[in-house]
């Protein structure tokens, strides 16, 4: 008769235990050395080896001939407790004997000494479901038991284990066991049943197990009865997890922002006959994946679910942020958590598929921190060079033009650019409204543009940048003006150059009615047409000397004073 595999390569001795050297090395030692408790406690979560290590601590107290504190499962006592032929020591299942007279009964047999071996032990699985009553029953027993008894009581809820039943047994905490020795002991087995179980295979079974031994090796049962190689592949087959391979694939959609088909692939998973909020479920479990991947490549192997291959999770990771993860994490357990409340599904997760798409969409910080994010990602990667010219005496597009935009584009190293011709000088100056005269005197003007000395003006000087904002304010609404106050500007021949502290600032100002303004106010005061150029940084410093200098020379023209 086929027995199962978990059943068949249960451990005999201490030492063939997995990923609990903490508790089978004290217990081996309180064999080999005659001070074992009359009550122990084990806790942990399922499959992790408590009802194992029971019985091998059942078998090690009565064995005949214990070596190094493990049974020697050759003498009667060791034999007779593994196949049950002994009654002096009983499995009792806590779920179906939790009853105040069932405990009775036990406290009254108990006092009676064994038949056949050395101590009469009690395994009682599940503890915690003993009503108070029955709780109440044992107190007794178990702090003035009779030398020939043991108790091991095992549990998975330890909080439900009253503090008096604590108090009067020696705990032992069972981990859960990491992928690694799960598919280290996944191939032992495969090696000794014949299994063509192949390494990848064994990585992902191992993840699946979520820490329970048992459980990796009935999932191992189930991929060897179908037969051929048990590769990752064949594993999300016969498992039933091939749509995981579709999930990915939609996260792929929503790292890439493509909504469009994000959507259709819900749409199909959604006439598939997949529930939408399993499928946010699924996403919401690989986005865990990926951050705890993330935050903790190596020590976070044992968190991850094992629903999706190493190739999948670093396909997917790859130059994506933890905040990003962070947006898409909480999105999706808010999503879940309403959808039970939710009217129509599908809306609601076609909703929530779409604001994963588009952070902007959120209605909160999180749209402005993203586009920060990505500007600063942006900067790191010298990507933010915008610069927009516009010529304030520009004539109407005409067809086959350049439009004016494509002026502020810098043309190929191939095609030198095509000197433009000087402008006439107009024919009366402007109303002087800036710091800076109006006409330069002959010396400056007959240099060219190249040759005219940058005039710069740092903020809260006074000078001729203030003057030129001032202006300007009076013919914009009130939103441009304070982005005006943050800039700085420099007139270097006619070109002046708009120096903006960030991108959300030079996003307010690059645009027609700003720069008309800026343009026409500039060539007003200059008295020349005047290009403008928008940058993303400070304006350059101008020295003292040169500041001195311009101050004379704007002084000069009331006094006649010569400058050379």
């Amino acid at each position: 008769m086929y027995q199962a595999l978990y059943r068949k390569w249960r451990p005999k001795v201490f030492s063939d235990v997995i990923g609990q050297a903490h508790i089978t090395e004290t217990l081996r030692k309180q064999v080999s050395e005659g001070r074992t408790s009359h009550a122990y406690l084990f806790t942990g979560t399922r499959g992790t080896g408590k009802t194992t290590c029971a019985k091998i601590l059942a078998k090690a107290v009565n064995c005949e001939h214990p070596v190094g504190g493990d049974p020697c499962c050759a003498c009667p006592s060791c034999l007779g407790i593994e196949n049950g032929s002994f009654l002096d020591v009983l499995e009792l299942d806590a779920a179906s004997n939790n009853g105040v007279d069932q405990v009775r009964a036990l406290r009254d047999e108990a006092i009676y000494s064994p038949a056949n071996v050395k101590k009469r032990v009690y395994i009682v699985d599940e503890v915690h479901m003993l009503s108070t009553p029955a709780f109440n029953a044992l107190l007794k027993i178990l702090e003035e038991p009779p030398e020939h008894l043991m108790f091991i009581l095992a549990t998975t809820e330890l909080h439900k284990v009253p503090a008096t039943i604590l108090s009067r047994c020696q705990r032992f905490s069972f981990k859960r066991i990491t992928p690694l020795d799960i598919a280290a002991r996944l191939r032992y087995v495969a090696e000794r049943e014949n299994i063509d179980l192949r390494p990848d295979g064994a990585e992902i079974l191992s993840r699946l197990a979520d820490g329970a031994l048992r459980d990796g090796l009935s999932l191992l049962d189930q991929c060897a009865a179908a037969g051929g190689a048990i590769d990752s592949a064949a594993v999300l087959e016969v498992l039933g997890l091939a749509g995981n391979l579709q999930t990915a694939q939609m996260l792929e959609h929503i790292l890439r922002r493509n909504a469009k088909e994000a959507l259709l692939l819900l749409d199909r998973m959604y006439t598939g006959g997949k529930d939408v909020g399993a499928v946010l479920g699924e996403l919401s479990t690989l986005v865990r994946d990926l951050l705890l991947r993330r935050t903790a490549p190596e020590g976070g192997a044992a968190l991850l679910s094992g629903g999706y291959d190493a190739a999948t999770l670093d396909r997917l990771g790859k130059d994506v942020s933890s905040g990003r993860f962070l947006y898409l994490a909480s999105t999706l357990q808010k999503a879940t958590a309403d959808m039970y409340y939710s009217s129509n599904r599908r809306t609601d997760a076609e909703l929530c598929v779409i604001r994963l798409c588009d952070e902007s969409l959120s209605g909160d910080l999180t749209a402005l921190e993203s586009r920060i994010q990505r500007l600063e990602e942006a900067a790191a990667r010298g990507q933010i060079v915008r610069e927009a010219v516009t010529r304030s005496d520009a004539p109407a597009q005409r067809a086959g033009d350049r439009p004016p935009w494509e002026e502020s584009l810098p043309q190929a190293a191939e095609e030198p650019p095509i000197p433009e011709e000087e402008p006439p000088a107009p024919e009366e100056p402007g109303e002087q409204v800036f710091d800076i005269p109006q006409e330069l005197p002959q010396t400056e003007a007959a240099k060219t543009p190249e040759q005219v000395p940058p005039r710069t003006a740092p903020a809260g000087d006074g000078g001729w940048w203030r003057a030129l904002a001032e202006s300007c304010k009076g013919r914009l609404p009130p939103m441009y003006r304070v982005f005006l106050d943050l800039c700085g500007g420099v007139l270097e021949g006619d070109c002046l150059t708009v120096y903006a502290p960030d991108e959300i600032t030079l996003g307010r100002l690059d645009n027609d009615r700003v720069r008309g303004t800026l343009s026409e106010e500039a060539a007003r005061a200059a008295g020349m047409t005047v290009r403008l150029l928008f940058r993303i940084g400070e304006p350059p410093k101008a020295s003292p000397q040169e500041n001195l200098k311009n101050l004379l020379k704007f002084g000069s023209q009331f006094d006649n004073i010569e400058i050379k």
